[in-house]
């Protein structure tokens, strides 16, 4: 991620959540589960670190994120259920999606849907969108919302854990600042594998099909 980029979400997020509090952290995880990417990985260390401060308690920011989290997977899903199949099939193609990445991502949510919104809560980038393949495939709302609450609480609990820990241990122990860079240079590395590798894809099939 740009660095200026970085500092402007890192200022928006910390204004947001002193001025709004519990309801701050709930509206920005809100946003960040609608398929805007505010990442949880900024909003919830810094909560935890409020709560090193003694601003919030740590069980009710992980409860505040869930929250926020099921909010704003609500308004993703319903996207993906009303609209997503003929938004993909219109205009798939500027974001390298077919029909068959279509189907295939159906098939693969009817069949493993639970199992994917668990684990999906857990990884950056991915939580953010994650809710509109489940709306496409018409996973049940009700077993939706119970894997989205539970992956989110583990998760979102365990990063404002971990910020309150920084908050202790910042200044005290480097070991800390060293982890903490080296989490988000694999994150960064992982997301850029991963995403020239879908384009390689992509675009071969595309060359073959225009062949055949």
């Amino acid at each position: 991620m740009n660095e200026e980029i970085l500092v402007l979400l890192v200022q928006l997020v910390t204004h947001v959540i002193d001025a709004g509090g519990y309801a701050g952290i709930a509206a920005l995880i809100a946003l960040n589960s609608s398929g805007i990417a505010i990442p949880s990985e900024i909003i919830m260390p810094f909560s935890g670190y409020l709560v090193y401060l003694g601003r919030f308690n740590l069980i009710l920011v992980a409860t505040a994120g869930m929250a926020g989290c099921n909010l704003g997977s609500a308004i993703a899903y319903w996207i993906g259920a009303r609209g997503g199949r003929t938004l993909v099939e219109r205009y798939g193609n500027w974001v390298l999606m077919n029909r068959r990445d279509l189907d295939l991502m159906t098939r693969f949510f009817e069949k493993y849907g639970s199992i994917t919104i668990l684990l999906g809560r857990m990884l950056p980038v991915v939580q953010s969108f994650v809710a509109f393949p489940a709306g496409i495939a018409r996973m049940s709302r009700l077993r939706f919302h119970i894997y989205t609450s539970a992956g989110s609480l583990i998760w979102y609990f365990c990063l404002a854990w971990a910020g309150r820990k920084l908050g202790e241990q910042w200044h005290t122990d480097p070991r800390f600042q060293q982890l903490f860079h080296r989490f988000h240079l694999a994150v960064e590395l992982a997301l850029a594998a991963a995403f020239c590798w879908f384009l390689w894809t992509h675009l071969s099939r595309r060359k073959a099909e225009r062949v055949a």
